[in-house]
């Protein structure tokens, strides 16, 4: 609602300018797996934010573990995850039971599953490209998405957890927001931001607290004004001030 001057004054309400948004949580999915030191380490994973893990292969001799699904002593050969030790033909996946020796696995409500089954059963869904996320995971507007999918559409940069605010329906950084769409208050002529309080008067948009009396600077909003050359006034300096 825009508020024209007029020398007879006008009550001017308050807006706030539109919600922002910032990204609930960002970071994996899952817990990270946690290793032990060793020198023949497997090749891991090249995409840096995967939740896919692989075992190390530890040979026999170097020490005398025990399983962490049989419980038993180890004398031969045996994997190490998530700070654990596993007999190799033990270390399967808690759903479709195949050995994980040698393939990914992902840590899941305290259970290990082979990579094909987590991407079956709990993978989340990209609200942007449908594929299964495997890794780290943003979660706004209601959906989850990858990282490199969750991007502001005037730079095509990754929002991440930042700021962004949205424009028929469509996700913006801060900093092009502000600079296809942001409003500067004629009062302080600095931009008005998600959240603040603003008033349009005079044709300019202002801050709540920068509408003020071009004299006495005494609030007003929500009080009668008027108006000399576009210059706010109060009752009190209305006519005794000439420009």
């Amino acid at each position: 609602m825009v508020l024209k001057s007029t020398d007879s004054g006008a009550r001017l309400p308050g807006f706030r300018a539109p919600s922002t948004g910032r990204v609930a949580s960002s970071g994996t999915y899952t817990g990270a797996v946690a290793s032990a030191n060793s020198a023949e380490r497997q090749p891991q994973p090249r995409d840096e934010d995967t939740l896919v893990q692989r075992a190390e292969h530890i040979p026999a001799g170097k020490r005398t573990p025990m399983c962490a699904h049989c419980n038993q002593v180890i004398r031969g050969p045996f994997l190490v995850a998530l700070g654990k030790s596993w007999h190799p033909e033990e270390f399967n996946c808690a759903h479709c039971k195949n050995t994980m020796a040698y393939i990914g696995f992902v840590e899941e409500q305290g259970a290990l599953y082979c990579e094909l089954c987590y991407e079956k059963f709990f993978a989340p869904e990209c609200g942007r490209c449908q594929r299964k996320i495997l890794g780290e995971v943003i979660n706004a507007l209601k959906q989850t998405w990858h990282v490199s999918c969750f991007v502001c559409v005037a730079c095509g940069k990754p929002i991440r957890n930042n700021v962004f605010h949205l424009e028929d329906g469509e996700p913006y950084c801060e900093t092009d927001y502000y600079a296809l769409f942001g409003t500067i208050c004629h009062g302080c002529e600095f931009p008005i931001e998600a959240g603040d309080m603003f008033l349009e008067a005079l044709a300019y948009t202002w801050h709540d607290t920068c509408f003020v009396c071009s004299v006495c600077c005494e609030s007003l909003e929500g009080q009668t004004f008027f108006s000399k050359k576009d210059k706010p006034l109060c009752k009190k300096h209305a006519h005794s001030v000439n420009f």
